[in-house]
């Protein structure tokens, strides 16, 4: 069994990483430290952490196709696009933000709007992908001519 990722995949994948590593660093610095997403955990943060579980749907279905039937990796792309779009949307207002008497922004909500747009660009170009590359093209026989 071969797995193959299309560029859209690869996108949200590299999205998906982006957003992984921006859990782990600090996203605002405060006068009593540095404050991460866990921290600062509002609706904003789950929206971008849905972000992230459908880029990883996106990436676990396209593994687990057999190639009959994309029928699951489109699904999961075409939910990606609107979760994507709203962690995209969060991301933003937690770069403008700063919460908690916070002085300036880290690394991390950086890497989080970086990564949702990843998710959201990369699950349009699954959607809109027709897989030319795990097919070989059709060529019928022409007619005989009458």
């Amino acid at each position: 069994m071969t797995w193959r990722l299309r560029s859209g995949e690869l996108v949200v994948l590299a999205g998906v990483l982006c957003l992984v590593v921006s859990l782990f660093t600090p996203w605002y610095s405060s006068p009593a430290g540095n404050l991460d997403l866990w921290d600062t955990f509002g609706a904003g943060a789950a929206l971008i952490l849905l972000a992230l579980l459908a880029g990883l749907a996106v990436i676990a279905s396209a593994l687990a196709e057999r190639g009959e039937n994309p029928a699951l990796a489109v699904a999961t792309a075409v939910w990606a696009v609107p979760l994507g779009l709203a962690g995209t949307i969060a991301a933003i207002v937690r770069v403008l933000e700063r919460p908690g008497n916070a002085g300036s922004t880290c690394i991390g909500p950086w890497l989080g709007l970086a990564g949702t747009i990843a998710v959201l660009i990369g699950a349009w170009l699954v959607m809109r992908d027709e897989r030319p590359s795990l097919y070989s093209p059709a060529r019928p026989q022409p007619r005989p001519l009458p």
